[in-house]
């Protein structure tokens, strides 16, 4: 009994706590007890807060499926980050611009949207986009999830619109701020002055003290406001191809040669062949190969051989073939309908081709399947199939005068990094991570003493993908966001031709920047106005009593300069030190004004003169204040974020 008596008096509480969780997990169902300890709650589900408000990743997951309708289900790198980059601006109006345009009393109703998609006033989204109304009602037929999307565009774009109508309606200047925006600009001073440099010797009589720099950051607390960043250093080694490798390389190409002059069908060797340049068919002007190799455009437009010699480019090698020669125009004007159940140039098709309207196109710009039209005779109406289109009457109204072009096979190959030039690379990374050990000082030795350039990174945002050159470097900045101070990451792999290993030297939370991170910075700002000071107070000393310029030049041995177009608004002032270009607007003419302390030199100086011109007139202000309104436009989502204090966590996911 009193064994029991005991447990029941040091262990009642704890016993107490077991039969409550197993109480809860007799009521909870599995799903949510699994949630509880696997710590899935609704900040780790947060791909952003947007004023207060969660967008979890489930939501923009779907997001970003949707939006891949419109794309047709295509998943390439290129295509995933430009959905994600969609999707984020979808969420971003949504849950922020919408909803603040609706609140500055902005509207766009049902039948604004209408008039949008298919009335009078058609959205550039979708003229842009669809070539014509049938292509439209297809799209619409076969895809309503998309639809559905450029609705939600349109219709966002135009809250756009209208928004940015407020401010550049509201955006007045008067006549009072245009009068002193031109005479600012117009009134030039002539000036003559001294210059004293601070020079840089450190003046050791000039202290700053840890309370003065404690003062100017609380003052100035909003200028070091920062987000979540990683300081990091780095080595890279790339993955490049041996000589032995370039070597087997050129042999194999020299192999491919004479089989690529004897090809029949170029497209399909090229293809067989894993050329590095596939052939399209496209015409070429002299000239425009030089993107290829100037040895290849040299070959095409200057030679008459069959096919060109083997030409080494570092670790690539190329040959051309010259497949068709033509004189054609560059441009085509030309007319484009639909021919529907027509099977024939009938009529009434001719009709609707002659009240359609003109198309200008080139290589780059033109509708698929329509290459014929650039060797039809003008004012010919032909018959054209198009995989994407189908059947279409055309008409060339003009043409661009012909010149030369070339249709231009060219075989490319380049030298593959062999397994073991590889596993030799990665020896070398191993051999840094080994003697590292995960610890930054080893880390630095044995870069050193290996000779590998070691590259700073600092400030690393979580959604980094670039290092120097290097893309696509995600899983760097995935671990550096895991990792603790002073350690050394394994061998990180970049798009399989860099090998990286990294070291993390800093950590910085998002808020505000610490003050023993930022004193130094501010001691600089403090010490140069002291300095400045100072040295204007010993200069003032020095020349008391003198008159003329020449001699308070002599005294501080220094000369007179001379500058007779000094404008206080004048963008071509911004060379001189803003401190002096604001003294001399405000100096009396004829006397001699300072010391004045700038930024890095004391000025003593004499307004000789002031002129008004009329080169600045009521035209530039206009044209200025309508940049200034423009630059307003581009801060009005920012503002607006900031504002909200938009948390993007989207690097977290992706």
């Amino acid at each position: 009994m009193a064994a029991l008596e005991t447990i029941r008096t040091k262990f009642g509480v704890l016993i107490s706590v077991i039969i409550a969780l197993s109480l809860l997990i007799f009521i909870l169902d599995n799903d949510t007890i699994m949630k509880w300890f696997s710590g899935d709650n609704a900040k780790a589900h947060q791909v952003a807060v947007i004023d207060g408000q969660t967008v979890t990743i489930e939501e923009f997951q779907t997001e970003i499926e949707s939006l891949k309708s419109l794309y047709g289900g295509a998943s390439s790198a290129e295509v995933e980050k430009s959905v994600r980059e969609q999707a984020w601006q979808s969420v971003i109006d949504k849950y922020l611009f919408v909803k603040n345009a609706e609140a500055a009393g902005i509207k766009v109703g049902t039948a604004e949207l209408v008039d949008l998609t298919s009335g009078d006033h058609i959205s550039p989204i979708i003229s842009q986009n669809f070539a014509s109304t049938e292509d439209l009602r297809s799209f619409i037929s076969q895809n309503e999830e998309g639809w559905s999307n450029i609705q939600d565009m349109i219709r966002n774009q135009q809250y756009y619109n209208k928004y940015n109508a407020l401010f550049v309606n509201s955006y007045v200047v008067n006549p009072l701020m245009l009068n002193r925006a031109i005479e600012e600009n117009n009134v030039t001073a002539d000036v003559d002055f001294v210059t004293v440099p601070f020079g840089y010797v450190v003046d050791t009589t000039v202290n700053v003290s840890s309370s003065e720099i404690k003062k100017y950051y609380k003052e100035h607390k909003r200028f070091f406001k920062q987000q979540e960043s990683r300081d990091l250093e780095y080595v890279v080694i790339d993955i490049v191809p041996s000589q032995s490798d370039i070597a087997a390389a050129e042999e194999e190409f020299n192999a491919l040669y004479e089989e690529f002059r004897a090809a029949e069908n170029v497209k399909n060797f090229l293809l067989r062949n894993s050329s590095e340049e596939n052939y399209t068919g496209r015409w070429y002007k002299a000239g425009e190969l030089n993107s290829v190799s100037r040895e290849v455009n040299a070959y095409a437009f200057e030679s008459n051989a069959a096919i060109s010699q083997i030409i080494k480019n570092g670790e690539s090698f190329l040959a051309a073939r010259v497949v068709a020669t033509a004189n054609r125009p560059e441009t085509v004007t030309v007319k484009i309908v639909p021919m529907g159940e027509e099977t024939t140039l009938t009529p009434a098709v001719l009709a609707d081709l002659e009240a359609s309207q003109t198309l200008d196109m080139t290589q780059d710009q033109m509708i698929a399947g329509t290459d014929v039209l650039f060797t039809t005779r003008v004012n010919q109406a032909v018959i054209i199939e198009s995989a994407m289109y189908g059947k279409l009457a055309a008409k060339v109204v003009s043409a661009s005068a012909p010149v030369l072009m070339k249709q231009v096979a060219v075989l490319k190959r380049s030298a593959v990094t062999s397994n073991e030039t590889i596993s030799g690379f990665y020896a070398q990374a191993n051999a840094i991570t080994s003697r590292a050990n995960g610890k930054y000082e080893n880390f630095k030795t044995v870069c050193d003493t290996m000779g590998y350039y070691v590259h700073p990174a600092n400030k690393v945002a979580r959604s980094n993908e670039r290092y120097g050159n290097i893309d696509n470097a995600r899983e760097v900045t995935n671990w550096a966001f895991k990792a603790k101070k002073g350690q050394v990451s394994d061998i990180i792999t970049i798009n399989q031709r860099n090998f990286v290993v990294a070291a993390l030297t800093g950590t910085h939370k998002e808020g505000y920047q610490p003050i023993a991170e930022v004193s130094s910075q501010i001691k600089d700002v403090l010490y140069n106005e002291k300095a400045g000071e100072k040295k204007a107070a010993e200069i003032k000393d020095q020349v008391a009593g003198m008159v003329s310029l020449e001699e308070i030049a002599e005294n501080l041995g220094t000369t007179v300069s001379h500058n007779d177009g000094i404008a206080f608004a004048s963008m071509d002032s911004q060379a001189l030190d803003p401190a002096f270009i604001g003294a001399v607007a405000s100096a009396e003419e004829g006397e001699l004004t300072g010391p004045v302390a700038g930024s890095y030199a004391v000025y003593i100086f004499r307004v000789n003169s002031r002129d008004t011109g009329a080169f600045y007139t009521e035209d530039d202000a206009k044209a200025y204040a309508n940049r200034m309104m423009q630059y307003s436009l581009q801060t009005i989502l920012p503002v607006m974020m900031d504002d909200a204090d938009v948390k993007d966590n989207r690097a977290r996911f992706f």
